[in-house]
This record gives C-alpha cells, structure tokens and sequence, in this order.
C-alpha cells in the first residue's frame, strides 16, 4: 500500500511541474520601480520585493499588473519594447 502511495505522489508531483510551462508572473523590482511579466516562477529576495501569479497567458498577466496599485502605468512604448522582447 505504501508503494503505490509513493508511486501516486510521485507521479502527481511530476505531472505539476509539467503543467508549469506556459505561466506568467507579474513581479515588482524595487531597483527600477517597475513591474514586468516574467515566464518562471520568481524568487523573492534583494530588489525583487513581491510575484503575483501564475497566468495561464501573457494577456491575464497584463491585466493583473494593470489591477495592481503597486505598480506603475505601463506606456504605449513600455508595451511595444515588451512584446518585441518575447
């Protein structure tokens, strides 16, 4: 019975760090003051003080950086420089 609890917990912690691929986070950088949407999960420590997420795409992201008081308002230019990077 044991085995194929681990087999179980095994299997489902694999399947999870499949389902992972495609995400986005918003996260705030104190250093430039600026949030921007990054595809792994962030790392909370130095300049990066917060992560919000996951996303299932870069459009849910977007509008959950728009909705978030910490973060600044991203221009026109901002935009296009960010989705000529990836």
């Amino acid at each position: 019975m044991k085995r194929l609890v681990v087999a179980a917990v095994l299997l489902l912690a694999s399947g999870t760090v499949s389902l992972a691929d495609g995400l986005f986070w918003v996260v705030g950088n104190r250093a430039t003051g600026k949030c921007t949407i990054v595809t792994s999960n962030p790392v909370i420590i130095g300049d990066i003080w917060f992560g919000d997420g996951p996303y299932k795409s870069r459009a849910d992201a977007k509008l959950a950086r728009s909705t978030i008081r910490v973060c600044p308002p991203v221009t026109p230019e901002q935009e296009k420089e960010e989705d000529g990077a990836n």
